[in-house]
């Protein structure tokens, strides 16, 4: 069975009879986890190895795990930096930061990869412009280069590790005040302004084949009426004409309230994303909405999106017993640690 172009919740610890049934379901693609799901290595460990289970070839697992704020899973997992932390270096050893870029990469990646994850949305391209609370540290620098820059190191350390990247919040989500959990952004700049530095970082990782990029609940009211994320002018004619990618675009949430402009029939909010050009779409905590979805897709099949979904498996398998055999393991979460704040804001659902 291929993978379908769903990707939701479970509730949590465990698999119910009612997860797998719906996990069975051809338009599913893959589980989205949260911190809800987790309390302990084991525990995620069996809980990722019975969805892995549940179809072949297996739905992929993914989780928000960026560092700082946006860490899932902590007990027994190395905090990592707010990603400004690694921009602030930049600031005084350009060489340090991506140095330290590649070994924080490599570590959420590896040690995600030891419990069976297929990946992390991650890492974040929104450009600091310190507007945008829900953005802030979470993005690496105000420099559109230095962005391109720390992303390319984290983003290798990743693929080292056997970790695709998702890159976000497509074309910027950080020179808008509103957050797009609880409303829908208006971003008023202009066309130019826009791709000169928030899509910069975009156009220069994708000539280094960027696998995934999920798009913002953003309107770019000068440049098109619609969220990125529901627009196909965003999405097909920027994304995939101009700038080339052939990868996954994974739409943000749309249970968020960015996403109600495509209206409250959450199956309508799905489709338009898809005829936008979103390749999967998430729907997370509302179990209703994700049922509604699926139904209105009984017969899905596109062999493209299967072809561009099937890059985002994790690779290189490795065992936590051999993950804390290795000096690497231990000498880098021995230097993440100094670069490590106490997060300011919780963003565990």
């Amino acid at each position: 069975m291929s993978l379908g172009p769903i990707m939701l919740d479970i509730a949590g610890f465990e698999l119910s009879p009612e997860d797998e049934e719906i996990l069975r379901h051809p338009a599913v693609g893959g589980v989205i986890l949260f911190s809800r799901n987790y309390h302990s290595i084991d525990q995620v460990e069996n809980l990722i190895a019975n969805i892995h289970r549940v179809r072949d070839p297996h739905l992929l697992i993914a989780v928000d795990h960026e560092g700082g704020r946006v860490q899932r899973f902590r007990e027994g997992f190395t905090l990592l930096p707010a990603m400004r932390r690694i921009g602030e270096l930049y600031d005084h050893n350009k060489k340090s930061a991506k140095s330290l870029a590649e070994k924080v990469g490599w570590l959420m990646a590896v040690e995600l990869r030891s419990v069976g994850l297929d990946f992390s949305f991650a890492p974040v391209l929104d450009i600091d412009y310190q507007q945008c609370a829900v953005i802030g540290d979470r993005a690496f620098h105000s420099d559109p280069h230095a962005v391109y820059e720390l992303a390319y190191a984290y983003i290798k350390g990743m693929e080292s590790a056997g970790m695709a990247a998702v890159a976000k919040h497509f074309p910027g989500h950080g020179a808008v005040t509103d957050d797009s959990h609880l409303a829908i952004p208006v971003d008023h700049r202009a066309f130019d302004t826009v791709m000169l530095n928030d899509v910069y970082p975009y156009r220069m990782l994708i000539k280094n084949n960027l696998t995934g990029v999920m798009p913002a609940h953003v309107i770019f009211e000068k440049i098109h009426p619609q969220p990125a994320g529901f627009s196909s002018y965003w999405l097909k004619n920027v994304l995939r004409e101009q700038l080339e990618f052939n990868g996954v675009i994974f739409s943000d949430d749309i249970n968020m309230q960015g996403a109600s402009f495509a209206g409250e029939n959450y199956a309508d909010r799905a489709h338009s994303a898809m005829q936008a050009g979103c390749d999967m779409i998430l729907v997370c905590n509302n179990r209703q909405g994700a049922i509604d979805v699926l139904e209105s897709l009984p017969d899905w099949n596109n062999p493209v999106t299967n072809m561009r979904l099937a890059r985002m498996h994790g690779r290189k398998p490795i065992t936590r017993t051999q993950l804390r055999m290795l000096a690497k393991w231990h000498e880098t979460t021995d230097l993440v640690k100094r670069y490590v704040d106490e997060p300011t804001i919780d963003f565990r659902f």
